[in-house]
């Protein structure tokens, strides 16, 4: 991440209703794809998983905010592709929907980071804390 990728946030500033992380959060440019359906094990090339491209609010080591253009489901365990700013290659990431809540024509969601084999998780909490030093 270079500095142009983030900015220090405030935690309740300008934030319609209660957040419950404890750690500070970064303003961040990125895009996250969320994998709403994957693809059978077992079908032909023609089928695809169903993903969805959300626009990133902002992140913190254990958690992010998107914008997305559906509503999604609380409690629901979805593999995510977040890419940040400059980084070249994106983060491959478990994220848990703890909530969801109307926001203007879209929606506000707000997702744990779960430490989950097979994930980029060690990798992003390093970047994240890296942005933090940064500031």
């Amino acid at each position: 991440m270079t500095e142009a990728d983030y900015s220090f946030g405030n935690p309740d500033e300008g934030r319609p209703g209660p957040d419950n992380r404890s750690d500070y959060r970064l303003t961040a440019t990125a895009r996250v794809v969320l994998e709403l359906e994957s693809k059978a094990p077992d079908a032909s090339g023609s089928e695809r998983a169903r993903d969805l491209a959300c626009r990133l609010r902002d992140i913190s080591a254990r958690g992010m905010s998107l914008f997305s253009r559906e509503p999604l489901s609380i409690g629901a365990l979805l593999p995510a592709q977040v890419s940040l700013g400059q980084r070249s290659e994106s983060f491959t990431l478990m994220v848990e929907v703890v909530w969801c809540r109307p926001s203007q024509s879209q929606f506000l969601v707000g997702c744990q980071v779960l430490d989950s084999a097979g994930t980029a998780y060690v990798e992003w909490v390093e970047a994240v804390a890296q942005a933090l030093a940064a500031e």
